[in-house]
């Protein structure tokens, strides 16, 4: 079952749900067999939870599904202490449950499933990891070092799914398990020497806050950055998307409309922009199909590369600057400063 609104919103039957570990759920949602709900490894879903005190909340989960692998998506859920969306989800989802969510999203996946990947992961940041490994493993012929931390052996979502996998293929996915309770928790030495071996690899990191930080501080001096580093951060909605007003226009300079060619999907747009309107805002008005999730600037993925020109971001909480120096910046928060402005999407 799966129904778009006008707004792009899905309403998801729940066919089954799936304890993981103690306190880890996934859902697996039925989907019509027809592409409109295709996704790529690594992607992650808008859930609409009710609301504490009336209305609802929008939270992010990872697939840890694989489209080469899954006849039907899944999210992986795992409680948080004081979470509220996830304390409702696993508390009050059962098989029949209908779940309003928004269309896949990210960027925190691989443009080829035939390289060698480092893939870090801490608790239940295995979500999107684990879509990846089924992915490269099952449609590619790549090659998979997975370091994997965890509180305790209790902790570790997947444990079994990674036994069976690593046994399917040996040679092609090595799993190293830390465990808090027995080697303390990361640091950045020890990950260092582990990654060390495979700084030729590309690198995927998911986890808690700290756990990327470290992670990333580990990578760093082994050459890990640009293209061949990649770090999934979610932050907070300070909005709901399901509930969205429209936003005020933002403050731009300049006087008149701009221009923007926008390369999507094969084709090449050209518009007229107003100063003060946001790129997504413009697409999306145009009837232009441009990816879109929080639209609050706290996700990537709206992400679009600048190919000439110039624009300003009202708000950035997610591209490091190496991004921005790409040209990578965020549509939704987007405002025109040169005239002429050239943007793709890849």
């Amino acid at each position: 079952m799966s129904q778009p609104s006008d707004s792009g919103v899905h309403r998801l039957k729940v066919d089954e749900v799936v304890q993981e570990s103690p306190d880890a759920i996934s859902l697996v949602f039925a989907v019509p067999d027809d592409g409109e709900f295709s996704y790529r490894p690594g992607q992650f879903l808008t859930l609409r939870v009710p609301g504490a005190h009336g209305g609802s909340v929008a939270r992010c989960y990872s697939l840890s599904s694989s489209p080469h692998t899954d006849s039907a998506p899944r999210v992986t859920i795992k409680r948080v202490r004081g979470g509220h969306g996830s304390n409702w989800l696993c508390d009050n989802m059962t098989a029949g449950s209908i779940v309003d969510v928004l269309p896949p999203d990210g960027g925190f996946t691989p443009k080829s499933l035939d390289g060698k990947f480092l893939l870090l992961a801490g608790g239940s940041g295995i979500t999107p990891i684990m879509s990846i490994v089924r992915s490269v493993l099952a449609g590619g012929d790549g090659r998979i070092v997975l370091i994997y931390a965890n509180r305790d052996e209790q902790s570790v979502i997947f444990a079994g799914a990674l036994r069976e996998l690593a046994a399917a293929h040996p040679g092609r996915l090595t799993v190293v398990h830390w465990l808090e309770t027995v080697q303390g928790l990361p640091d950045g030495a020890s990950l260092r020497a582990l990654a060390e071996p495979f700084a030729d690899h590309e690198a995927f990191v998911c986890g808690p806050g700290a756990f990327m930080d470290v992670a990333a501080g580990a990578l760093a001096p082994l050459g890990f950055a640009g293209s061949r580093l990649h770090i999934e951060r979610f932050l907070s909605l300070a909005e709901n998307p399901f509930e969205r007003t429209e936003q005020p226009p933002a403050e731009a300079d300049g006087e008149g409309d701009a221009t923007v060619e926008v390369d999507i999907d094969g084709a090449r747009h050209r518009l007229d922009w107003p100063r003060r309107q946001r790129l997504l805002d413009l697409l999306l008005e145009r009837g232009i199909d441009a990816p879109y999730s929080c639209r609050q600037g706290a996700c990537s993925a709206c992400a679009c590369r600048i190919g000439g020109g110039e624009v300003s971001m009202v708000r950035n909480d997610i591209l490091e600057q190496e991004d921005l120096d790409d040209g990578i910046v965020l549509a939704c928060q987007s405002l025109p400063v040169t005239d002429e402005v050239h943007v793709s999407y890849e």
